[in-house]
């Protein structure tokens, strides 16, 4: 039986399943030990204890944090890894040649203990460092399955405005031109005819453009265009209210999303530990960056330290929170719940907030405004399958042809998001 950890049960640990050990770096091509099972759901499960105890230092085929793991089992015994694995410091105090070797070549960084970890869990996990995700995980998708939704805030769009309007006006001069070419054909074709004397002055008139300018069509003219350009202007703007796509704040650190989600491929929710939990994300406090930085940063004292990094100790030794700037911002009026969205409905971090594992300096990403988020609603198909929640509604929804959608469980009602 295994045992499924999130990030947000376990206590925060630093490098995740033992191997802060395993493999010098070298080939990675190695006949893994028979002992350890091939089946998918041996894999599987071991995945799922990776990625919750280990994958925030190590990786299975390049070195990180922690070396890289593939081939663990031809390099040592499955009984030495136990040992390594629930409890290094252990085995290093013991004297063991190879323990105290890979100790003191990743600086002799401190890996946590294991013990919660049955030997199945162990065995689970050997067989997804073996055989697990061979192929570039880099080619997998990273905004999930859901719907790709593109900007979208209610109503018409500025630039459909912008075309139409633009196109009133060229119809307007391409009238004028041809009425001034008729005018033009029409005189000079009169000009040669036989006319009485009333007709043929009227023919010959000058054009008097000062009363062209005065008369009611043009005024007509000029006053609709002008009311459409102001008209349009403050449609515009009034679009733009609330909506702060593209916002990126300075922060009190500069944080890299793009080497800590994105190089060293650190889970969102290890940071942000609410996001499965409740309506909100939570910003992380300056003890998390510490389970990391802790003993990263700490080799020889914090000498040599980034400005960035010693930021970070000095408000743990004050005992101040970093004041980090908010970027996404919905107004009160609306209610979003992170849990509902990414524990229950699946979505992925990066459907709404975009590419955030290769952002330097986070930005907002989407829209966020009410049309986004109903162009979401109605495009996006529930995940119902294994997820008991859906039983039901897939079951009252069965008798149509299309694909369950969040539209079609209540998605669209103003009573979801405004309350």
């Amino acid at each position: 039986m295994s045992i499924k950890r999130s990030l947000t049960s376990v206590p925060l640990r630093l490098s995740t399943l033992a191997m802060l050990f395993f493999l010098l770096l070298g080939t990675q091509v190695y006949a893994a030990n028979p002992e350890v099972s091939d089946s998918e759901e041996a894999i599987s499960a071991g995945k799922s204890v990776f990625n919750a105890n280990c994958k925030t230092c190590h990786q299975l085929d390049r070195k990180a944090v922690g070396p890289a793991l593939r081939g663990l089992t031809d390099r040592r015994s499955i009984d030495w890894a136990k040992k390594f694995i629930r409890n290094s410091q252990a085995l290093i105090a013991s004297g063991d040649a190879d323990a105290v070797g890979i100790y003191n070549e990743f600086n002799q960084l401190v890996m946590p203990n294991h013990e919660f970890l049955s030997d199945d869990d162990v065995m689970n996990l050997l067989a997804y460092i073996e055989y697990g995700d061979k192929a570039d995980p880099a080619a997998a998708a990273a905004t999930g399955d859901g719907a790709q939704v593109a900007g979208g805030g209610a109503g018409i769009p500025s630039e459909y405005l912008t075309i139409i309007l633009g196109v009133l006006v060229l119809v307007l001069l391409l009238i004028l031109i041809v009425l001034g070419l008729i005018i033009s054909i029409l005189t000079k074709y009169l000009k040669n005819q036989q006319l009485d004397a009333e007709d043929e002055e009227f023919i010959n008139q000058k054009s008097d453009f000062k009363k062209l300018f005065r008369s009611d069509a043009f005024v007509i003219i000029i006053t609709t265009l002008v009311i459409a350009l102001v008209a349009k202007t403050a449609i515009d703007e009034l679009y733009t209210v609330g909506v702060q796509q593209g916002y990126a704040p300075k922060q009190p650190i500069a944080f890299s999303h793009q080497l800590h989600a994105g190089q060293y491929e650190i889970e969102c929710q290890y940071c942000h530990t609410g996001v499965e939990l409740g309506k909100s994300a939570n910003i992380p406090s300056a003890n998390i960056c510490m389970n990391c930085h802790a003993h990263i940063q700490n080799v020889g004292g914090q000498e040599g330290i980034s400005p960035e990094i010693a930021k970070i100790y000095a408000a743990v030794d004050n005992n101040q929170p970093i004041e980090w700037v908010r970027v996404h911002n919905l107004p009160d009026l609306s209610y979003f719940n992170h849990a509902q969205h990414v524990a229950v409905g699946g979505v992925e971090c990066q459907t709404c907030h975009g590419p955030i594992e290769e952002m330097e300096v986070v930005y907002q990403h989407s829209s966020l405004t009410m049309g986004w988020c109903i162009d979401c609603h109605r495009q996006t198909d529930i995940k119902s399958q294994g997820n008991e929640y859906y039983d039901k509604l897939v079951q009252l929804h069965s008798g149509s042809k299309d694909a369950l959608k969040v539209k079609d469980i209540g998605g669209l009602e103003c009573a979801k998001c405004h309350y």
